[in-house]
């Protein structure tokens, strides 16, 4: 682009693109569900079989960052707070999930500005599904 004469570099990748794809998204949430089964907070909380949830997320975060539309594709409209409504999220649960949420993308070679976008995406889509009191 060009404006008087000077050249600007304009960055008009998404979140999807920078990180490097579906790739990205796979690895980490296998590196979140690595935390999870050995987490009896909320260990419980999931199936025995850990894989389809695992495709499951990876799909949605890489669709909600500017990927393709997988995740929809095959299960519909996300619907999160509904999907999560029949577990028990309070904010012990709620402060789990963030952290080894937060440690799985602190492990991964990203920037510190796409780490911060997603970390606050992770803080907020998990006081959304909260659906017990406070006092855990």
């Amino acid at each position: 682009m060009q404006e008087d004469g000077k050249d600007f570099d304009i960055d008009i990748t998404n979140l999807y693109e920078r990180v490097g794809g579906t790739a990205f998204f796979v690895e980490l949430v296998d590196r979140f569900y690595t935390y999870v089964e050995n987490e009896p907070l909320i260990r419980h909380l999931y199936p025995e079989d850990l894989g389809p949830g695992k495709k499951h997320l990876a799909y949605f975060l890489a669709q909600y960052w500017g990927g393709p539309p997988q995740y929809s594709d095959e299960r519909g409209h996300p619907r999160l707070r509904n999907r999560h409504m029949r577990f028990s999220i309070g904010k012990r649960e709620r402060d789990a999930w963030v952290t080894h949420m937060t440690n799985a993308a602190k492990s991964m070679s990203i920037t510190p500005e796409d780490a911060k976008s997603l970390n606050e995406y992770f803080e907020n889509t998990a006081n959304l599904l909260m659906n017990q009191d406070t006092i855990n």
